[in-house]
């Protein structure tokens, strides 16, 4: 099942790769991002024979996940033509032509989907562990959909806001605000990307109920995709400041991520 997961990783690589050189465009990943990870699940699901609890609430969850950053994506219309990420149009302008290509293939086409695949092998340690379904596996469970609910709720406020901010400046008229800062944003800059990360350490948690340990190889999937969020959050951020000076107040007084008191940040 491994195997398969690592054909499925290549032809990743190597089609999202070229599609990038063909297209001009470099959010390829970005458009596999909510659907390849069901795939990898449901290959350990299948080793199962879809006979395992963990793994079927474990592909039900992670689905869940997928149908609501594929909703959001698309209303967003990032599988258009032209829905690039906003972010590497800015970093192209900041390398060189070659620069930018060897960033293309190495951390945009390999490393994003060596962690799309990695996030999900707490899959096949449970696969490798099939033990009993038990109270910690539905702790995680609740847990999860916790999270999704908070990211979804996050998505739908930075939705809204956008469509009133393109209305008033439709309209001829300035916003209030212009970027989010009331409802989950009030508390944390970032709470989308904050639960997207905990969903994955959830998942993780599913891999070390199964194996009985936390002392599982599997941790890296969650701990490459924090680190890439936090690399993300700066260059997103050093972007809004650029164009919005007000953000510095908004960063000294909120937290980046981790929901917490407007005025005490967290660490």
């Amino acid at each position: 099942m491994l195997l398969i997961c690592l054909y499925i990783f290549a032809g990743a690589v190597l089609g999202t790769w070229l599609l990038s050189l063909v297209t001009r465009e470099y959010s390829w990943v970005d458009r596999i991002w909510s659907l390849i990870p069901i795939g990898y699940v449901a290959v350990f699901a299948a080793g199962a024979g879809f006979a395992d609890a963990r793994l079927d609430v474990l592909l039900a969850l992670v689905a869940l996940w997928g149908a609501r950053l594929t909703f959001n994506f698309a209303r967003k219309r990032g599988y258009a033509r032209g829905g690039e990420d906003y972010r590497w149009a800015v970093l192209r302008a900041r390398l060189k032509p070659w620069q930018f290509q060897l960033f293309n293939f190495f951390f945009i086409s390999l490393y994003q989907n060596v962690i799309l695949l990695l996030i999900t092998l707490p899959a096949y340690t449970a696969l490798e562990h099939r033990t009993p379904f038990g109270a910690w596996d539905a702790v995680l469970a609740v847990l999860f959909l916790a999270f999704l609910t908070g990211e979804t709720v996050a998505d739908e406020q930075q939705w809204r806001f956008q469509q009133h901010k393109r209305a008033e400046l439709d309209a001829g008229r300035e916003p209030a605000a212009r970027f989010v800062q009331t409802g989950l944003f009030r508390y944390s800059r970032h709470p989308n990307f904050f639960c997207e990360q905990t969903q994955w350490w959830v998942v993780f948690g599913f891999g070390t109920a199964a194996a009985g340990s936390p002392w599982q190889w599997t941790v890296a999937g969650a701990v490459l995709l924090t680190l890439l969020f936090v690399g993300s959050t700066r260059f997103t951020e050093s972007i809004s400041l650029s164009r919005y000076p007000e953000y510095a107040e908004y960063q000294r007084r909120t937290s980046a991520q981790v929901p917490w008191r407007p005025g005490h940040r967290a660490a």
